[in-house]
């Protein structure tokens, strides 16, 4: 594996990725480009297929590609494993049981029971052997707190050994408070101080997802590590409308 995104990650290096969502490998290789640390492929939202990620990870050459996975199932995993992801992220995990699980079907044995197989991550086979020998210690496993649950089971979640790293999902997290959207509300705030707190305690490290820098500017003083800031579609539309809006002014 040519990336050592799960290495800076637990040296708790600050990391700044963004949000892909649209199909289209011409937006990967341009955002690896600029120069992000790293992208996150929203496979829960965007429609992206398999044969999709795959694309959006090659156009994105050496800049490392974690996947936000649709569920956190057997065959998610391994299939966005195989295809070369440094690493995933897995939502609405609100247990501790939920994240054993995860850990067992992201590892090779003798640590899990991640199934074998053949695909871009192996070198199509030319490297397989190189591979499983070090994919256990290079994969990034990342959980997501986003509902009350998580957050009331925050404490016994970050014990669970292999977790490398808990993203905040302040939106979500409102939802299930009653509260959608309402991300600065005082509840919603000191839940995510919980999370906050049982994470840095524990030394897991923490990620935070905000649409501005303004968003995530205030968790990277919290500690917060794992940024990602911004969305493709929304940088592009922005951008476009500024911009037509400052001709159509003249």
């Amino acid at each position: 594996m040519k990336h050592h995104f799960r290495r800076k990650l637990l040296n708790e290096n600050r990391l700044i990725g963004t949000m892909v969502t649209l199909d289209s490998p011409a937006v990967s290789e341009l955002l690896a480009q600029v120069g992000f640390d790293w992208l996150f492929i929203d496979a829960e939202h965007a429609p992206f297929s398999t044969r999709d990620m795959q694309a959006l990870l090659q156009s994105a050459g050496n800049t490392p590609c974690v996947i936000r996975l649709v569920s956190g199932t057997e065959v998610a995993i391994k299939k966005a494993l195989d295809i070369g992801a440094a690493g995933i992220i897995v939502p609405q995990v609100n247990t501790a049981e939920h994240a054993e699980q995860i850990i067992r079907m992201a590892r090779y044995s003798p640590e899990g029971n991640r199934g074998v197989g053949i695909g871009r991550a192996h070198g199509y086979g030319l490297k397989f052997q190189e591979y499983i020998d070090r994919a256990n210690e290079k994969t990034a496993v990342i959980v997501q707190a986003e509902h009350i649950e998580a957050v009331n089971n925050i404490h016994s979640i970050v014990k669970v050994p292999g977790i490398d790293a808990v993203l905040v999902g302040p939106y979500d997290l409102s939802a299930s408070l009653g509260k959608l959207g309402k991300v600065d509300d005082p509840e919603v705030v000191a839940a995510i101080e919980k999370v906050t707190e049982a994470c840095l305690n524990a030394g897991i490290r923490l990620g935070i997802f905000g649409v501005t820098t303004e968003a995530v500017k205030p968790y990277i003083e919290k500690g917060y590590t794992l940024i990602v800031a911004g969305v493709d579609t929304l940088m592009l539309a922005r951008t476009a409308k500024a911009l037509l809006k400052e001709l159509k002014n003249k």
